[in-house]
């Protein structure tokens, strides 16, 4: 693990992908149990083009005690506007009690093959994190209606020729 706390309250991390960075604290999202999978790790943070900012459609997941860890995650909005999976209440208490639409990031992770025109989403188990207390959960929803690997590329395109 190469992690080097400074003295302005950053992080620095040497990570594979974006090779050394440099994260203020509060830019850290905190998994107390972890993530599905790989729950030893706690500590992450979010990051995109930033040309693009918020808008931007893929951004990195990135571990903070793996360098080595990042994953591509989206808004689920993006591909399924309206997407709004079940849960039991009581799992989203490690986010504190501020559940808000306007406190709330909601993020579904990104598989990309070698062939791209197979990338998939995981809605069954979103990311959600409070903006507010930068608390974050990984949960499986109790709702069918939503697939570990649904289809994006497709999609995608469409938008994209949409806007264009």
């Amino acid at each position: 693990m190469r992690l080097k706390w400074s003295e302005k309250s950053m992080v620095e991390v040497d990570t594979r992908i974006f090779g050394r960075i440099a994260i203020e604290d509060e830019k850290v999202i905190r998994f107390e149990h972890g993530i599905l999978g790989f729950p030893d790790l706690k500590d992450f943070t979010l990051i995109f083009n930033e040309d693009k900012g918020a808008e931007s459609s893929i951004k990195w997941l990135q571990s903070l005690q793996e360098p080595a860890f990042a994953m591509p995650v989206m808004n689920p909005d993006l591909v399924i506007p309206g997407y709004s999976p079940k849960f039991s209440a009581d799992l989203l208490n490690p986010l504190g009690d501020n559940l808000d639409s306007e406190n709330i990031l909601m993020f579904v992770t990104v598989t990309v093959p070698k062939d791209i025109t197979k990338t998939t989403v995981n809605l069954k188990a979103p990311i959600i994190v409070s903006i507010e207390n930068r608390k974050a959960v990984q949960l499986i929803s109790d709702d069918d209606a939503y697939s570990v690997k649904h289809a994006i590329y497709e999609e995608l395109m469409a938008q994209k020729a949409v806007q264009a």
